[in-house]
């Protein structure tokens, strides 16, 4: 694929985002460059449910076990499991004022860990359409999939030129776990989210951050990494205007702290609500800590400290070196120039949010699919410049498809 846009010079990309032609050159023809991503993102979708197709026909013949337990199975219950069975809960009998208890009086797993916004979304489409929460969130999901590639293409390509977005969004639309595009889930509704907030902090359209930085806290947690990302921007560029390498609009300092502080706000809104609902001051806590007993049995939370619980659980001494040379590592990629050329925006919200799932997040089978909204990385130079690499790290990807589906579905859990 070519394009008249070339990535960006030097170790760090320039402040202005480079521009998107309207048309690329794609599989030997002029396209609209949206075109050329939702074909790469159309034929993920059917490589992918070919896959996951071809699993529940063999399941359903050879009567696997599930690990989902599941009523009526029909394919779109198979692409609803687990998680998605908490959205149906939420959409068919809202969340429980009260909450579930085990013998010893711990909170059990219940709705509360699960936002609101995308069930609220797919119960509109069911009311307009008819269909069950099944087929209606698959579709939702699809239609967000798509929307996150072609923001994702367009974010990448104004840092690092039309050809790495373009292989970025190829290795996100085929990547291991790219299940989760077409899941009764929220991911592919937060990616969207998530990538749209952060191409607005690109091209400094801070205002226009809020309405998708908000979104996206009440769609799955993480969306505080955006208000970080943005308060890091802003000292980045104020260091940079001291130093005459850069210049701020008119009340342009108090538009960012003003959107920084309301995402933030809304970051934070959801265990209120569920302590204000269930008159339990760490409902929501409480809930995410459920997900955790099978794992490292009941604990405190406290921040920072939940690889470090996991690994010193299993691993003792080498457990806490590994996690700490897996922090140092990522610290590393950071810090490569293929990577900072995707710009201090990029680095600032890819901080953010490793820094949210060190923080917070117990490393276990969903890590992978966590790590989902960091695909603008993907853009850097050293993945998407050389056609061998190219080629060699989206061969890999379809060939762990079907090792994940495998894994998570029958083994494990998405």
């Amino acid at each position: 694929m070519t394009a008249g846009t070339t990535s960006t010079r030097g170790p760090i990309a320039a402040a202005r985002p480079l521009a998107v032609p309207r048309r690329l050159r794609f599989a030997g023809r002029e396209v609209p460059w949206w075109a050329a991503v939702l074909v790469v993102y159309a034929v993920s979708r059917l490589l992918t449910t070919a896959l996951m197709l071809a699993l529940f026909i063999a399941a359903t013949v050879g009567h696997w076990d599930f690990a989902s337990p599941r009523m009526n199975p029909t394919f779109f219950t198979f692409s609803g499991s687990w998680d998605g069975s908490y959205y149906s809960q939420i959409v068919e009998q809202g969340y429980p004022t009260s909450l579930p208890l085990d013998s010893d009086g711990s909170v059990q797993q219940n709705p509360w860990a699960f936002l609101p916004l995308f069930p609220l979304v797919v119960r509109g489409l069911m009311f307009a359409t008819g269909l069950g929460f099944y087929p209606a969130g698959v579709a939702v999901a699809l239609a967000f999939g798509a929307a996150a590639s072609v923001v994702l293409f367009r974010l990448v390509a104004a840092r690092a030129g039309v050809s790495s977005a373009f292989w970025a969004t190829a290795f996100f639309c085929f990547s291991p776990l790219s299940f989760v595009l077409q899941i009764a889930y929220a991911e592919s509704l937060f990616f969207f989210l998530m990538f749209a907030a952060l191409l607005a902090m690109v091209h400094r359209r801070y205002w226009l951050m809020l309405p998708f930085g908000v979104a996206a806290a009440f769609t799955r947690p993480g969306a505080l990494a955006l208000p970080l990302a943005l308060a890091i921007v802003l000292l980045v560029r104020y260091l940079r205007v001291r130093r005459g390498a850069d210049s701020f609009l008119p009340r342009e300092p108090v538009t960012m702290i003003l959107t920084g502080g309301i995402m933030a706000v809304a970051g934070m809104a959801w265990p209120i609500i569920a302590a204000a609902v269930t008159g339990t001051g760490d409902a929501y806590v409480s809930t995410e800590l459920s997900w955790w007993t099978g794992f490292i049995g009941k604990v405190a939370f406290v921040p920072l400290t939940p690889w470090f619980l996991l690994s010193w659980r299993y691993l003792s001494i080498l457990g806490a070196l590994i996690v700490i040379g897996i922090v140092a590592g990522y610290s590393w990629i950071l810090t490569r120039p293929s990577v900072r050329a995707l710009g201090t925006e990029v680095i600032a919200y890819a901080a953010s949010y490793g820094l949210y799932l060190f923080a917070v997040f117990l490393p276990q089978q969903s890590t992978f699919r966590l790590l989902l909204p960091l695909a603008p990385l993907a853009g850097a130079r050293g993945l998407t410049r050389h056609r061998k690499v190219r080629r060699v790290t989206l061969l890999t990807c379809i060939a762990l498809q079907p090792v994940a589906l495998v894994l998570l579905w029958f083994i494990g859990y998405p």
